[in-house]
């Protein structure tokens, strides 16, 4: 399992970078708008993480700035983590057998998101291209949020 980022909402995403970037230091390593799903996401890594970013290595933060408003009260403007893993069917499965609910199964092959006891989001992403998709994943329901 590897690290990837942590997930923050952002009201303002301008007034975001330039805290993150021109106060804090971090540097912009990727950009992603999308007009379907109404949101932009960047990514931003540590300076020292620089070289280990440009081959997606590095820890990030993701900012994402969802273009219509919203309130993010009670807590909802932290995302997620996010861990990459070999086998997404395989690390699910042994979750479950230690009592642990996927919230959102792997249907896909490539995403499934768990909660920790604590009612944090963790987003689970298959290294490398999705899976086939496979049962029982492909069947299973979301039970609750993530």
């Amino acid at each position: 399992m590897r690290y990837l980022h942590t997930m923050v909402r952002v009201q303002d995403l301008n007034e975001s970078l330039d805290f993150y970037c021109n106060k804090l230091g971090l540097v912009e390593s990727n950009r992603m708008d999308s007009e379907a799903g109404r949101f932009t996401l960047v990514y931003l890594h540590a300076p020292l993480d620089a070289d280990q970013a440009k081959k997606r290595h590095a820890p990030l933060l993701e900012l994402t700035y969802n273009w219509d408003k919203e309130d993010y009260g009670g807590g909802r403007n932290f995302g997620h983590l996010a861990f990459e893993v070999d086998n997404i069917y395989q690390t699910c499965q042994d979750l479950m057998d230690a009592g642990i609910l996927i919230n959102r199964p792997p249907r896909d092959g490539h995403m499934a998101f768990i909660r920790s006891p604590d009612r944090i989001s963790i987003e689970l992403l298959q290294k490398d291209a999705p899976l086939s998709p496979a049962e029982p994943w492909l069947s299973m329901e979301n039970t609750g949020t993530w």
